[in-house]
C-alpha cells in the first residue's frame, strides 16, 4: 500500500492539513514538539484504528475543537491499482467512526491487516524493561495483521476472560464460591486459548530465525541472542491448569492461568537482556525484533508494510542508521516515513540510499517543502 494523500482536521496540534505524497521515502524534520510524531500517529491511526500511544481517542482532539477527522487515500500496488480511502472520525460524546470507501465498519477487526504497517520509535526499548503485557501485545500485533482467525480468537478470549474475572469478584463480594459456575468460562477460554497458543508457537518457529539473522547484521557482534516463548501451556493442559489454579483464583479474584500470562524472554548469551544487556545491545535487539516483524508481515500478507521511523537518531548514530536503512533498502521495503530534528543529517543519510525521497519541514502543525 502507498499513502498518496493525507488529510487532518482537529488532530492533535494540526488544525487543518491536506498533503499528497509521491516519493517512496518522506523525511519529516523540525524541532521537537512541532508535530512530526503526531503526523506519523495519524498514519498509524488509519492502519489500526487507534493511536500507537495507547491513549483515549478523545485525547487526540485538538484543544478547542469538538472532534478530529483523519483521512487517507491508500493505493494498492497491483496490476490494476485500487484506492482505499480510509477515514476515522472521533467526536466528544460519540462512538468512533471508521470507514473504508465511505462504508463504516461494523467491527474494527474487519480493518486490521488491510494496510500493514510497522513502526519503529524510541519507546520500543520498553519491550525490554516493561512487563509481559507489552511483549504479548508485540507478538499479537504482528500475527493479527495477517491472521484474521487469530485476531478473532484473541478478542473472544479477552471477552471471556473479563467475564470470568467479574464472576470471581462477584464470589468475593457475595461471600460464596461455586467452582462449577466457572466451568463454562473455562471451556470457552480453553477453546480459543488453544488456537492462540498453537498459532504463537507456529509464529515463533519462523520469527526467531529471522530475528537472530537481523541481530547479527545490526550488531556485528558475536553475542548469541535468544527469544524464548514462556507459557504454562508448554508444560500442562487447560483442564489441569484450571484445576490447580482454582483456589488461587478465588483468593486473588482474577484468572491466574491461561495464555494471557504468556511472555517472551529476551536473552543474550543465556543471560537476561533486561539485567545484563548494555544500552547498545538493547537497541540492537529491539531493532532486530522490528526488522523481523517487517519481514514476516510482508511475507505473510504479500504486501510490503508502510514503515514509520520516528526519531530514529535517538536509537542509532549516523553510521549505524545508514547500515539499518541499507538493510531496509535490500528488503525492497514499501513506503517509508522518517523523522529527525536536523535537515542536513536527514538529507545526508537518505542521499546515500537509492530511493526517491522528499524532505518536508514541520513547524507548529504545518508542512513546507
Amino acid at each position: 500500500m502507498f499513502l498518496s494523500k493525507l488529510s487532518l482536521i482537529g488532530f492533535k496540534n494540526y488544525e487543518s492539513l491536506e498533503i499528497e505524497f509521491n516519493a517512496k521515502v518522506t523525511g519529516l524534520y523540525g524541532n521537537n514538539g512541532q508535530g512530526k510524531t503526531n503526523l506519523l500517529d495519524a498514519i498509524y491511526y488509519l492502519c489500526f484504528g487507534k493511536s500507537f500511544l495507547q491513549q483515549n481517542d478523545t485525547q487526540h482532539i485538538r484543544f478547542g475543537s469538538e472532534f478530529f477527522l483523519v483521512q487517507g487515500d491508500f493505493v494498492a500496488q497491483a496490476e490494476v491499482p485500487k484506492t482505499h480511502q480510509i477515514s476515522i472520525g472521533v467526536k466528544k460524546g460519540a462512538p468512533k467512526a471508521i470507514k473504508c470507501n465511505a462504508k463504516e465498519y461494523e467491527r474494527i477487526a474487519e480493518h486490521i491487516g488491510l494496510i500493514p504497517l510497522v513502526m519503529i520509535s524510541p519507546t520500543d526499548t520498553e519491550l525490554v524493561g516493561e512487563g509481559s503485557e507489552l511483549r504479548r501485545k508485540f507478538m499479537d500485533g504482528i500475527i493479527s495483521q495477517y491472521d484474521r482467525p487469530y485476531l478473532l480468537a484473541l478478542q473472544s478470549y479477552n471477552r471471556t476472560l473479563k467475564q470470568r474475572n467479574a464472576l470471581l469478584k462477584h464470589f468475593h463480594t457475595a461471600r460464596f464460591f461455586d467452582p462449577s459456575m466457572l466451568e463454562v468460562y473455562n471451556e470457552q477460554l480453553s477453546e480459543t486459548g488453544e488456537v492462540i497458543h498453537k498459532t504463537r508457537l507456529s509464529f515463533l518457529e519462523f520469527f526467531v530465525p529471522l530475528f537472530k539473522s537481523y541481530y547479527a547484521e545490526i550488531s556485528g557482534g558475536s553475542e548469541q541472542p535468544e527469544l524464548i516463548y514462556q507459557s504454562t501451556l508448554n508444560a500442562t493442559n487447560w483442564s489441569d491448569g484450571f484445576l490447580k489454579s482454582t483456589e488461587k483464583d478465588r483468593q486473588v479474584q482474577f484468572t491466574t492461568f491461561g495464555i494471557h500470562k504468556d511472555d517472551l524472554a529476551f536473552e543474550l548469551d543465556q543471560h537476561p537482556l533486561k539485567k545484563f544487556g548494555s544500552q547498545g545491545q538493547r537497541k540492537s535487539y529491539v531493532l532486530a525484533l522490528k526488522m523481523a516483524q517487517y519481514t514476516l508481515i510482508a511475507d505473510r500478507s504479500k504486501k510490503p508494510p508502510i514503515l514509520l521511523l520516528d526519531d530514529i537518531f535517538d536509537k542509532l548514530d549516523e553510521n549505524r542508521l545508514t547500515h539499518l536503512l541499507g538493510l531496509i533498502e535490500k528488503m525492497d521495503a514499501g513506503q517509508v516515513f522518517i523523522t529527525d530534528t536536523e535537515y542536513d543529517r536527514l538529507n545526508r543519510v537518505l542521499g546515500k540510499m537509492h530511493w526517491t525521497y522528499t524532505l518536508l519541514q514541520v513547524t507548529d502543525g504545518a508542512l513546507t517543502a
